[in-house]
């Protein structure tokens, strides 16, 4: 489709590998997975004598300690990873609003598929033992979604739309396909986009739990094993990822360091059930094929697909249909990794690190395998990069997300030439 060429300058990761993208990058090229016993929970269950759940495993992320410690007071940790990455893209970028570029003509479109549940956790049990006069008048700007897009406009004077893009655990790709649609057709220069999630509150972890999505097992190396056909179901992990997306010609005036284009978004509902994909990946496939014609190239050109791949019975084999219905015969030709198998799923923060991973993939030219992968699914055949890092000349990547509600998205990135 026509209509000005978008890029990428600037990318930031928070995730339960690392709290900076090469730290992240380094622990995927590797194959280590961050998996470890949950610790969130121990003072909320010690302090209210509430069981445990059944699930004990998680990705947390770990010696991270927000840079404004009176801020991070007034901020839940969904939001105080969202800021820190974006600092860092920001940083990686040198995107300076209201001095390189015009403050009005910068977006910022960051999704969070729950956005504040640990602050609604901690203050409904402090209204339920000391009373309702002692909630916290922040309780209510620190828990809605949207203060994250909020805040960033905040500390970096953006002064063009900020929007909170709510589609589960689409919402980090539908954030950065919108960006990029905002770029392309001319309404803005450059967007901050991405995503942010911090679920591990007790209450929400349990509705998880319950509806029987999550794998029960405390085996640490064999709990996220995507289209493993011992798969039971997803690990949650933490984080945000955030890229800096701006009009070429934007970012050539400036002396940007591109990283590396946008190609190509398709979105799509399944229409079939709150939970559970359509039968057969229908709903994914029209996404995929939708960002494959967007981006103007067959689907033989994609050389990398970062797949949903939670985990889940049902989403892989579905995932899996979807790319054959899709890709045809190039479905078997093409390299298949989630890196959820060492990330765990990281719900709306997802697509934004999944993003920056494939940007990572076509700089490097190499693409993180799908970790603790030992017995093979007849049912799902494609090749998955279970044998370790793969080098290869990745010049168009996919990344799949796919939410509760049915809401599916893919973005196509493309080797910055």
């Amino acid at each position: 489709m026509s209509g000005n060429r978008v890029v990428i300058t600037g990318i930031g990761a928070i995730s339960g590998l690392g709290n900076n993208v090469e730290k992240t990058w380094s622990g995927l090229v590797a194959g280590r997975h961050g998996i470890d016993t949950i610790k969130a929970f121990d003072n909320v269950i010690e302090d209210t004598n509430l069981e445990r759940a059944k699930v004990s495993l998680g990705v947390e992320v770990k010696n991270f300690e927000y840079e404004d410690k009176r801020e991070a007071r007034r901020l839940d940790p969904f939001a105080q990873f969202g800021l820190s990455a974006t600092k860092e893209a920001l940083e990686k970028s040198g995107l300076l609003p209201g001095e390189n570029i015009d403050a009005e003509r910068v977006f910022a479109y960051v999704g969070s598929g729950i956005g504040g549940i640990k602050t609604i956790e901690k203050e409904i049990l402090n209204g339920r033992n000391n009373g309702l006069k002692r909630i916290s008048p922040l309780l209510v700007p620190m828990m809605i979604g949207n203060i994250l897009p909020g805040m960033i406009a905040i500390k970096y004077g953006i002064k063009g739309s900020t929007i909170d893009i709510v589609t589960a655990c689409a919402c980090g790709t539908h954030s950065i396909g919108e960006a990029f649609r905002a770029i392309r057709h001319g309404y803005a220069d450059a967007v901050i986009c991405g995503g942010a999630e911090s679920a591990f509150a007790t209450f929400s972890f349990a509705g998880f739990v319950n509806m029987k999505a999550m794998n029960e097992t405390t085996d640490k190396d064999r709990a996220s094993i995507p289209f493993d056909k011992e798969r039971a179901g997803f690990i949650m992990g933490e984080g945000s990822g955030i890229l800096i997306l701006e009009n070429l010609e934007q970012a050539r005036s400036r002396g940007a360091n591109i990283l590396a284009e946008m190609a190509g978004y398709g979105s799509s509902s399944d229409a079939f059930h709150i939970t559970q994909p359509a039968p057969g990946g229908e709903g994914a496939a029209a996404a995929m094929r939708m960002a494959i014609k967007d981006a103007g190239i067959s689907p033989a050109d994609i050389s990398y697909i970062n797949a949903h791949g939670t985990s889940t019975p049902m989403n892989d084999l579905c995932e899996t249909q979807a790319v054959k219905k899709a890709f045809g015969e190039d479905a078997y030709n093409i390299p298949i990794s989630s890196t959820k198998s060492m990330t765990g799923h990281m719900l709306g923060a997802a697509g934004g690190v999944e993003a920056v991973i494939c940007v990572k993939a076509l700089m490097e030219g190499l693409i993180p395998p799908t970790a603790g992968y030992r017995v093979a699914d007849e049912e799902c055949d494609l090749d998955y990069v279970t044998e370790g890092c793969r080098k290869a000349d990745v010049r168009f990547a996919m990344s799949n997300s796919f939410g509760f509600g049915g809401h599916n998205g893919s973005i196509i990135l493309k080797r910055y030439e």
